[in-house]
């Protein structure tokens, strides 16, 4: 029992250089991740710092903001800029004609790109590859490209400057038909052939099975449509003129031109900007978590 007492070794000798090594370790990866995040912060003032100056000219008085256009304090501060908005302005007729257009135009999309997604996966019909063919290659064409012929054809169809003209063409879009038909691509087909068996429909299946399992693909659809369509203007442009059916868009780029008066109008262009970035910022974050509560378990094989 004493040998082998005496013939173990000690227990702080062998450990004592092993502890300075991961103390030496893990200073440099703190050293590493200090670093990161201040390169993080770093783009992150980068690319907000634009945004406060937004935000900052617009509680700002006209003499203010033509002196010191980049600065973040107001001197002094003034709601001025948002009173004229919408009180000497259309802006509230922009804001309802786009609020109009984007709901429809979003509901429209979720609902014919997810057709039309699941039509090419799980359908096989003659010429389905000409289809997909043609779809990628609608979305190689530059939008600018196309705004003639589509001015051409809503005036022919007689939808020019009405709500038609602006929602109809809208209505799907050749991105949203390639991410419902990939995700889509993603589920097994066993999941449909119990549904089958049991005497559903094609549409059935769509609707009742394999649509409520598309959730995250869906939510994407969502936040892609609501701030395509919230932003769109060459489309607008085309498609209507009466003022009456001007959206924010021109309407914002109409007060970039000076149309209320003369002089830089920095606080009223940018107070305009700032109400139109709200409801896609809000629209953003709250679906940004039903795409991250969603994503998990969508698919069971």
């Amino acid at each position: 029992m004493s040998l082998a007492t005496t013939a173990r070794p000690p227990m702080d000798a062998p450990r004592s250089a092993p502890r300075r090594r991961v103390r030496h370790l893990s200073r440099k990866a703190l050293t590493w991740q200090i670093g990161l995040y201040a390169l993080l912060v770093l783009l992150a003032l980068v690319y907000v710092y634009p945004f406060l100056v937004q935000l900052a000219t617009s509680v700002k008085t006209e003499a203010d903001a033509a002196a010191d256009p980049v600065s973040l304090v107001p001197d002094p501060l003034t709601w001025s800029a948002y009173g004229r908005l919408f009180l000497r302005s259309d802006f509230p007729v922009w804001f309802a004609n786009s609020a109009v257009v984007t709901v429809l135009v979003t509901a429209g999309r979720v609902f014919f790109d997810s057709l039309a997604g699941y039509a090419l996966a799980r359908l096989q019909f003659r010429g389905r590859g000409v289809v997909f063919a043609a779809l990628v290659a609608v979305m190689a064409v530059p939008t600018v490209v196309l705004l003639i012929p589509k001015f051409l054809v809503i005036n022919q169809l007689g939808i020019y400057d009405s709500y038609a003209g602006m929602v109809l063409p809208l209505l799907v879009d050749a991105a949203g038909v390639f991410i419902m038909k990939n995700f889509f691509e993603s589920i097994p087909a066993s999941v449909e052939e119990q549904a089958r068996i049991d005497g559903a429909g094609t549409f059935r299946i769509f609707w009742s099975v394999v649509l409520p399992m598309a959730r995250p693909a869906l939510v994407t659809i969502v936040i892609l449509s609501f701030q395509g369509s919230w932003n769109e203007l060459s489309h607008f442009i085309v498609a209507a003129q009466s003022p009456e059916l001007t959206t924010l868009t021109k309407g914002v780029a109409s007060l970039a031109s000076g149309q209320l008066s003369q002089g830089s109008q920095y606080p009223i262009k940018l107070a305009a900007a700032a109400i139109m970035t709200i409801p896609v910022a809000v629209v953003f974050f709250v679906f940004q978590r039903r795409i991250m509560n969603t994503s998990e378990g969508a698919v069971k094989e």
